[in-house]
C-alpha cells in the first residue's frame, strides 16, 4: 500500500494507494498520522490486526460515495447508511494534479470505473492560504453508452473520524449540532455518540449498528431546523473536524459506523432525505453543492475563528462588510409592516440624529389595508403614500442617508392578480397543482418570464426609488421541490436554487455597491451559498430583546460578526438598562436600530445616541476580528452570558444578565485571550459610560468579575491585550 501524504495550512491528509488501485482517504486532521491508530480496537498492531486493517480499508474510507440505481452493494452496510455505494466501491485512481493558484494548493483527483458503471468522478479540494479550511465538491459523469440515475453523491466522505487515540469514541467524541428555528436561532447542543444512541459498549466487540446520526434540510428554507455545519471533537487526541455545507436548499450529512470505525459523509440533496435525483445522459455531470471542512485542536473558539476567516475568503467583495454601516429599520417593535409617510417622517428625523448611516422602510410599502396573500407586483401603494414612496425616500437621502425598502420576490400571493394571470410554469407544482404556502406560490426561477419579473422589480426600485439596500425576505416554505422540467422535485428544486444564485450575481454586476440583506423569516436561511453573495444576514424575528441576547452571542458561530444583523428596539415603556441592554444585543455585530425612538425620553435616546457612537468607534476591528465564548456558548435557559471578538491586541466583551439570583459572575478570559506571551493590560466597560458598573479584573488569574445589581443588565467591555 502506498501512502500519497499532503501537509498544508497546519491540515495533515493521507491518501492510501491500495493494491488494487483505488484511492482511500485515511486521514483529514491537525496532527500526523499514524498508521497504527487504524488498528481497532487495540493501540498496537498485531500481525491478524495488520491483515484486519488491510480488508477494512480495502472495504471503506472510501474517497467519494456516489450511488446509482440499479446496481449491487455487496458489504455490511446496514439501514440507509450513505456506504458501501455503487459505483463507489468500484472507482478505481486514475491520476491526482497538484497545483496552485491565487488562493491556494489545489488538489484535483480523478477516479474511474470502466468495468461495471461507467463512470468518471473528480474530486475537487481547493485550500485557503492562511487558513486551515478545504473546500471540496465532487464532479460525476456518466462516460457510458446507456442513461443513468444519480441518487447519492457525497460533498465530502472521511471514515476513522475517531481513530486517535485508545479510549472508546463514547469517553472521548463531542459532536455539536446548531439547532436553528424561526425565534430560537444559532442553538448549539453538544451530545457524545451514546446520546444520540451509538454508544460503544464493548470496545472488545466489533463496532456496527444500523443506527445513523442524521442532520438534514428538506427544502427551500435551507435552515429551519438546524445550521448547516456541525463541530467534531476528540478530547483524548485534543483533535476537532469541522463543516460547512454552502447551499440554499436541501442537504445532509450523517455519522454512522462501518468496519469497527465511524464515517461522516457530507452532502446536498439525497433521494432518500430530499426527494432527489437525477437522470445523467451519456456525457452529461453532476457537482455537488461544495463543503468546507476543517480542522483544529478541540477548541470551539478555534475551530470558529479558522471558519470566519475562510468565510471573509469567500465572500464577494463589497463596501457594506467594510464599512458597516448602522441601519435603521422601521418594522421590529415599530410600525410592524404598516408605514405610511406620515409615520416615516418623524422617525427618519430620529434615526438620522441618532447616526444611522441607512434607513430601510420594511413590509407593507406596496399595499394598503392587509396585504399577505396579494403581494407579487412590489408598486407602492397611493393610501399609504400620497405623493409617491419618492418623497420618503428623497427625505431619507435629504437627512443624509441611504434608502432601503422590503422585497419578498421569491413568491407571489394568491390574491395577487399577475399571479392569477400567469401560467403554471412560473411557479412550483406538484401533483399536477401550484404548491400552495401561508397563502404564497413560489415562483420559479428557471423560468425566464419569471427573472424578467424579478428583474423589473429591482431596476424600478433602485432607479425610480433611489433605493440602496434591499431587505430581501422570504417567509414560506415550499417543502421539496417542484415536478416542472425535473427528473424528481428534488431536481427541481436544486435546479431553482441554483437559478436563483445566478440571479443574484446578475444583480450585483448591475449594481455592485447595492446592498440586499439575506432574511427568510428571520435567520432560516444562513447558509454561505447565500452569504458569500450578500454581504448582511437577518439573524432573528426574536421580538423580546432578552431572549435576543442568546442569539447574538453565538451568532458569530454561523456568521462572520459583520455580516450578523441583530435588531436593538428599545421599547417605549423602558427604563435606561432596557435600552442599554438592547444596544448591547447589537453592537458586537450589526446594528439594525429600531423602536419608537422618537418616542423616548430624552435619557433613553441619549443612551441609543451613545451606543451608536461607541460602535462607530469600533467597528473598524469588528471586520477584522474573530469570535470567542470564554464561558462557554450562550443556551436559551442560561440567565448569564457572554461572547466576544478579538484581534491581535485587543477584544471586546458583551456581558448580558436576566434574572439571576446571584448578582455578581466569573468570566475566565485567559484561555481565550491569552497565546505565548500575550497578557491583559487594561480592561474597561466603554458602553454605557455614565451608567454604574461594578467589575474587577483579577491580573494573576486573568479573570473578570462583573456585578450586576438589576434583574435584567449587560455592559460591554474592551480588553487591551499587550505582548
Amino acid at each position: 500500500m502506498e501512502y500519497i501524504k499532503i501537509k498544508e495550512n497546519g491540515i495533515h491528509i493521507v491518501f492510501a494507494l491500495t493494491e488494487e488501485n483505488q484511492i482511500k482517504l485515511l486521514h483529514f486532521s491537525n496532527t500526523e498520522f499514524n498508521s497504527d491508530d487504524l488498528c481497532k480496537p487495540s493501540s498496537e498492531c498485531k500481525p491478524e490486526e495488520v491483515s484486519r486493517r488491510e480488508q477494512y480499508i480495502k472495504e471503506a474510507f472510501q474517497l467519494v460515495q456516489v450511488n446509482l440505481a440499479g446496481y449491487n452493494r455487496p458489504y455490511e452496510k446496514h439501514g440507509n447508511k450513505h456506504i458501501v455505494t455503487a459505483p463507489g466501491y468500484l472507482l478505481r485512481y486514475v491520476d491526482m494534479e497538484d497545483t496552485r493558484n491565487e488562493i491556494g494548493r489545489k488538489l484535483v483527483i480523478t477516479q474511474e470505473d470502466t468495468e461495471v458503471t461507467n463512470t468518471r468522478v473528480v474530486t475537487t479540494m481547493q485550500f485557503y492560504n492562511g487558513t486551515s479550511v478545504v473546500r471540496c465538491y465532487n464532479k460525476v459523469t456518466n462516460i457510458g453508452t446507456e442513461a443513468q440515475t444519480l441518487e447519492y453523491i457525497s460533498s465530502f466522505c472521511y471514515t476513522g473520524i475517531e481513530k486517535e487515540g485508545v479510549m472508546s469514541s463514547d469517553d472521548k467524541m463531542n459532536i455539536m449540532i446548531p439547532f436553528n428555528g424561526w425565534q430560537k436561532e444559532m442553538s448549539w447542543k453538544k451530545f457524545n455518540f451514546a446520546d444520540l444512541g451509538m454508544a460503544q459498549t464493548q470496545p472488545t466487540v466489533t463496532q456496527r449498528t444500523s443506527q445513523v446520526i442524521e442532520v438534514t434540510n428538506t427544502g427551500n428554507w435551507s435552515t429551519k431546523k438546524y445550521l448547516p455545519m456541525g463541530y467534531l471533537e476528540n478530547t483524548e487526541a485534543h483533535t476537532s473536524f469541522y463543516w460547512q455545507i454552502e447551499h440554499n436548499g436541501s442537504w445532509h450529512y450523517e455519522i454512522g459506523d462501518q468496519n469497527n470505525t465511524y464515517y461522516l459523509c457530507v452532502s446536498g440533496p439525497t433521494e432518500l432525505q430530499s426527494q432527489w435525483y437525477q437522470v445523467l445522459n451519456p456525457g452529461e455531470s453532476f457537482e455537488t453543492v461544495p463543503v468546507a471542512v476543517g480542522v483544529a485542536t478541540d477548541d470551539f473558539d478555534t475551530a470558529m475563528g479558522e471558519l470566519t476567516k475562510y468565510r471573509r475568503m469567500i465572500r464577494r467583495p463589497n463596501k457594506d462588510d467594510e464599512e458597516l454601516p448602522v441601519i435603521f429599520n422601521d418594522y421590529m417593535n415599530c410600525l410592524f409592516g404598516d408605514p405610511t409617510t406620515e409615520k416615516e417622517l418623524p422617525l427618519i428625523d430620529v434615526a438620522a440624529e441618532s447616526g444611522c448611516e441607512y434607513y430601510v422602510i420594511d413590509a407593507g410599502w406596496y399595499a394598503p389595508g392587509e396585504w399577505w396573500d396579494s403581494v407579487g407586483e412590489w408598486k407602492e401603494s397611493k393610501e399609504r403614500f400620497p405623493k409617491g414612496i419618492k418623497e420618503v425616500t428623497d427625505y431619507i437621502r435629504k437627512k443624509g442617508m441611504v434608502a432601503g425598502v422590503w422585497l419578498e420576490l421569491e413568491v407571489m400571493g394568491i390574491e395577487c392578480e399577475k399571479a392569477k394571470k400567469a401560467p403554471d410554469n412560473w411557479f412550483f407544482v406538484r401533483h399536477g397543482k401550484r404548491v400552495f404556502d401561508r397563502s404564497r406560490y413560489q415562483l420559479d426561477f428557471r423560468n425566464p418570464e419569471v427573472i424578467t419579473h424579478v428583474d423589473e422589480v429591482i431596476d424600478r426600485v433602485v432607479r425610480d426609488y433611489g433605493v440602496g439596500y434591499i431587505k430581501m425576505d422570504y417567509n414560506i416554505e415550499p417543502g421539496a421541490g417542484t415536478e416542472i422540467d425535473a427528473d424528481s422535485v428534488g431536481h427541481g428544486l436544486l435546479e431553482h436554487e441554483k437559478a436563483y444564485l445566478r440571479w443574484l450575481d446578475g444583480v450585483f454586476e448591475r449594481y455592485p455597491d447595492l446592498v440586499i440583506e439575506n432574511c427568510s423569516s428571520g435567520g432560516l436561511r444562513i447558509d454561505y451559498a447565500l452569504l458569500s453573495r450578500c454581504s448582511i444576514q437577518s439573524t432573528s424575528d426574536q421580538e423580546d430583546y432578552r431572549n435576543y441576547a442568546t442569539i447574538a452571542a453565538n451568532a458569530i458561530a454561523g456568521v462572520t460578526p459583520e455580516q450578523a444583523a441583530v435588531w436593538s428596539y428599545p421599547m417605549k415603556n423602558g427604563d435606561k438598562e432596557e435600552v442599554i441592554y438592547n444596544m448591547i444585543n447589537a453592537m458586537l455585530l450589526r446594528i439594525h436600530q429600531s423602536g419608537h425612538l422618537a418616542e423616548l425620553s430624552e435619557e433613553r435616546l441619549d443612551l441609543v445616541k451613545e451606543g451608536i457612537a461607541c460602535y462607530k468607534a469600533i467597528r473598524g476591528d469588528i471586520k477584522h476580528a474573530l469570535p470567542f465564548w470564554p464561558n462557554g456558548l450562550a443556551d436559551n435557559k442560561d440567565t448569564w452570558l457572554c461572547s466576544g471578538i478579538k484581534t491581535e491586541d485587543k477584544a471586546y466583551l458583551a456581558v448580558w444578565k436576566r434574572y439571576d439570583k446571584e448578582n455578581t459572575w466569573m468570566i475566565d478570559l485567559r484561555k481565550s485571550l491569552l497565546e505565548s506571551g500575550k497578557s491583559i493590560e487594561k480592561v474597561r466597560c466603554i458602553y454605557p459610560t455614565k451608567e454604574a458598573t461594578e467589575f474587577n479584573f483579577d491580573s494573576e488569574k486573568m479573570e473578570l468579575s462583573v456585578t450586576f445589581d438589576k434583574p435584567v443588565m449587560a455592559r460591554l467591555f474592551e480588553i487591551i491585550i499587550s505582548k
